[in-house]
């Protein structure tokens, strides 16, 4: 299972490995205290299209868009992301996003759940 969580919210043994997808280490959070597994920056959206975005909701279609086609150029972090999976039973994506439905974290997990549905109807 990959589920996201916000990096503000306590850490708990249900989340698994967790990795934080943000470009930006979140404000106030400790390193030590964080309980990251991973920060896997290089995933998150591009300066551009994180300053664009701005987590104004009239753009939040727009955004998902913009963001899934920066993930086409991301492979092989997706395919991490995928390979840790299968060594965790759970893996939580960490956004520290105000807003729990529209940030990128979601998006990603959109788009891991397109990647997964495309791999299973070749097979």
């Amino acid at each position: 299972m990959i589920k996201v969580k916000r990096t503000y919210e306590k850490p708990s043994e249900e989340d698994g490995y967790r990795i934080l997808v943000d470009r930006l280490w979140p404000r106030n959070v400790k390193k030590e205290k964080a309980n990251i597994n991973l920060w896997l920056k290089e995933i998150a959206p591009s300066n551009e299209l994180r300053k664009w975005f701005s987590h104004k909701t009239e753009r939040w279609e727009e955004f998902r868009v913009r963001y899934k086609e920066e993930l086409k150029g991301k492979v092989e972090l997706i395919e991490m992301i995928k390979k840790l999976k299968k060594e965790h039973e759970t893996i939580t994506l960490l956004f520290s996003a105000k807003d729990i439905n529209h940030n990128n974290a979601v998006v990603l997990l959109e788009a891991l759940k397109d990647e997964n549905n495309r791999s299973s109807n070749i097979a």
